[in-house]
């Protein structure tokens, strides 16, 4: 009989779960993979997209950012599950059941899709140290390919303070960007009717470039990862689970939606906050905050900040900002490999899978650094555009998820109730929709 291939062997059924242990317990020993998950909706790509948005339209794009946290819950949850019953996360999945040409061409959608996610850390991590200690802008994006031994060395600690770690670099973002929004005195009535859904996002008057409908897809793009529902297909199987008493794999999911929906709901929080900082800052200064180093100069200008301008805000911002690509790099890297074992069946060093990836990501950052200097508008033009990518690849990660955990044979017991289904093939059929709308506009 074919042995099982096992996702991330490394830290597979690694971290132990109590038995018969109270409620808060056992949710404090299923949390840490949700936060990795989280991580991936509160990385430099959201901030160009939330920041301007909240700039442009002002509270307007709360509401976009308020649907993409929920489709993320739905998503992820159906994501988590499908790891836990099958023990096969999802890029196993489909090479074992789609046929083998969709199984290449989905291969190298989440590839792209994992360089433009890279291409936001990079720039982003990149533009941090370039703030913050003043190096060059190309000798700081070029130093973060040493982040793979960061992973690295994290590996060796175990799975738990991999978690430890983002979930303290989560807490100083969002502690970061609280007290920013509470110094710029956001307007609490714009904020609640953002968050009320608008047919103003659909305008179809404006230019695809600058269009309230191309920052609402970036900002699904970059909310919603493709990526993610790979990572959390495997993490979710790093807690031991008793396979043959059913009622443990019961456990395991129900705990697993929880450490899911909480991680995510700060990674909502956070968002909004990036947004209602652009809009209670920023609105009308649209133009002079389309790049990091621009936001992060904004912070010190009193023409712009108002009374709140300091260079203490602009470096907690840099710091901030530093602690959102780092953050970032470790789940791509680990995403990376997955993807690279479940589909193409090969396993290769991380630090290998993690320099290729990185190396891709940097061609295209690189040639725009050499090309305009120090120009960071056009680095930060290409992480707009990278999430607009990612919310063109969202649908062939989201009809394969809803597939197999709709499908009795795979899921069994916990094969989804036919309103989520019928719900996730909605949101992929609309998201492709928006999509084509998308690339008509921007090609005429």
């Amino acid at each position: 009989m074919k042995q099982r291939k096992i996702s991330l062997s490394e830290v597979n059924q690694s971290v132990n779960v109590p038995k018969n242990a109270g409620f808060f317990k056992t949710l404090s020993a299923f949390l840490g993979p949700g936060a990795l998950v989280a991580v991936g909706y509160m990385d430099p790509g959201n901030w160009i997209t939330s920041v301007v948005g909240g700039a442009s339209y002002k509270y307007l794009l709360l509401s976009v950012i308020l649907i993409s946290s929920l489709i993320a819950m739905q998503l992820q949850q159906m994501a988590g599950k499908l790891g836990i019953v099958t023990r096969q996360d999802l890029a196993q999945t489909t090479a074992a059941h789609l046929p083998k040409w969709l199984r290449y061409l989905l291969f190298v959608v989440i590839e792209l899709a994992l360089m433009a996610t890279d291409l936001a850390e990079v720039i982003g991590s990149g533009i941090a140290l370039h703030l913050l200690f003043g190096w060059p802008l190309l000798f700081s994006i070029l130093i973060t390919i040493l982040d793979v031994f960061l992973l690295l060395s994290l590996m060796k600690l175990g799975f738990r303070k991999i978690e430890a770690v983002v979930s303290t670099l989560i807490l100083t973002i969002l502690g970061i960007f609280i007290y920013l929004v509470l110094l710029s005195k956001p307007s609490l009535s714009g904020i609640l009717h953002g968050y009320l859904p608008n047919s103003a996002i659909f305008d179809l008057r404006q230019t695809a470039a600058n269009s309230r409908l191309t920052l609402a897809l970036g900002i699904i793009g970059a909310t919603v990862m493709p990526h993610n529902l790979y990572l959390h297909s495997s993490i979710s199987q790093t807690r031991k689970v008793n396979y043959k008493d059913p009622d443990s794999v019961t456990e395991a999911v129900r705990f697993m939606t929880w450490d899911s929906n909480l991680q995510l709901s700060l990674a909502f929080i956070v968002n909004s906050l990036l947004l209602i900082l652009g809009a209670s800052l920023f609105y009308g200064h649209a133009s002079d905050i389309s790049a990091f180093s621009q936001m992060y100069n904004a912070l010190r200008d009193s023409s712009i900040a108002g009374s709140v301008a300091s260079g203490m805000l602009s470096t907690l911002f840099a710091v901030a900002l530093l602690a959102s690509g780092q953050n970032s790099t470790i789940t791509g890297t680990l995403t990376g490999q997955i993807v690279m074992e479940g589909f193409l069946h090969f396993k290769l060093p991380q630090w290998l899978i993690r320099l290729v990836t990185r190396l891709l990501a940097l061609l295209p950052v690189i040639i725009a650094a050499v090309l305009y200097g120090s120009k960071e508008t056009i680095l930060d033009q290409l992480i707009v555009y990278s999430q607009v990518f990612l919310s063109l690849a969202l649908p062939f990660s989201i009809f394969p998820l809803v597939y197999f955990t709709s499908n009795p044979k795979i899921m069994g017991k916990f094969v989804n109730a036919r309103w989520n289904s019928f719900l996730g093939y909605l949101i992929a059929i609309i998201l492709t929709l928006l999509n084509f709308k998308l690339i008509y506009d921007l090609i005429l």
